[in-house]
């Protein structure tokens, strides 16, 4: 799977991609991820990228030249495999696992357009046939965030990232609530015991405990 992200800040993604299971996926070469800055494709000599809206209003909208030309090297990039050009997007469709199975299933290339300021020219997502996506029912300041939760959700569902591919908690019982050692924590002079029912070795009872965890219950 590999990853396309256009971003004016590919910087944001170094700590995150630099630690832990995403590290060790790009290391052994079961993910890629791929940057593109729009200004490397503005025609501006100060390589700007965003201008004024149309009918007014505050704030700057990036422009639709720039971002389509990052866009395309994205594509042109993707020699191989089918593509799934995403806009990281407040009103987009919210992300869930069964999306992301789909992704990691369905597509060799995700193109991600991370969006900043009060968004992206419309045009975009018309001329490259977007799909619009949300983390969430928030407004965040950029694209960034976004595109990190979905290369993490997306990747974890490719066989190989996680150290276990069955022990994605999607598709085995499991609850909110774990515990390990001690059996018995004590903490400024309060005890704090783990669930006798994890004790028992009862693993049908244990089941049922963790899906009712799972429902709030």
């Amino acid at each position: 799977m590999v990853f396309h992200v256009i971003t004016l800040f590919p910087h944001a993604f170094d700590s995150y991609l630099g630690e832990s299971i995403l590290k060790r996926a790009i290391e052994d070469k079961k993910i890629k991820v791929k940057f593109y800055n729009p200004r490397d494709y503005s025609k501006d000599k100060w390589a700007r990228v965003d201008r004024p809206p149309y009918g007014g209003g505050p704030g700057m909208v990036l422009e639709a030249g720039s971002l389509a030309k990052a866009i395309e090297a994205a594509q042109r990039s993707a020699r191989t495999g089918k593509v799934k050009i995403v806009m990281l997007s407040p009103g987009g469709k919210q992300l869930d696992t069964s999306i992301a199975k789909k992704y990691a299933t369905d597509f060799k290339h995700i193109i991600l357009v991370c969006g900043r300021y009060e968004g992206i020219d419309a045009r975009i997502k018309k001329i490259f046939k977007a799909e619009e996506l949300s983390i969430g029912p928030y407004v965040l300041t950029g694209g960034e965030l976004p595109a990190m939760a979905v290369i993490d959700c997306v990747s974890r569902q490719i066989e190989g990232v996680l150290g276990n591919f069955d022990s994605r908690e999607e598709e085995r019982v499991s609850s909110p609530e774990v515990y390990t050692r001690p059996e018995v924590f004590v903490w400024k002079g309060k005890r704090y015991r783990v669930p006798k029912i994890l004790l028992s070795g009862n693993h049908a009872k244990i089941d049922e405990w963790k899906r009712r965890k799972k429902q709030g219950n």
